[in-house]
């Protein structure tokens, strides 16, 4: 006699994270962008339109370091900050 049970002949399918899931960066790869959005944050009273640049930068590392997947700046709400249309500051 088996020991073994079986549970029915499913297998385990894997499926992409959600959206919005993402990995964590292990590396630090992005360290320096988080550290400088958390910053902005903590300074603004965590208003988090007053860091748009430095969340769309930190972004932008992520998914150059395929930490997340690769979205046009647009989609994720980024639009008037692409291609010079806002200053920097």
């Amino acid at each position: 006699m088996s020991t073994a049970m079986n549970f029915g002949s499913k297998s385990f399918q894997p499926r992409p994270p959600d959206k919005g899931s993402f990995p964590l960066d292990h590396f630090g790869e992005c360290k320096r962008f988080q550290e400088k959005f958390m910053k902005c944050l903590r300074d603004n009273q965590f208003e988090n339109a007053l860091c748009r640049h430095e969340s769309k930068d930190y972004l932008e590392c992520r998914m150059q370091r395929q930490l997340m997947a690769q979205e046009p700046l647009e989609k994720l709400g980024f639009g008037d900050l692409v291609d010079g249309k806002a200053g920097k500051h």
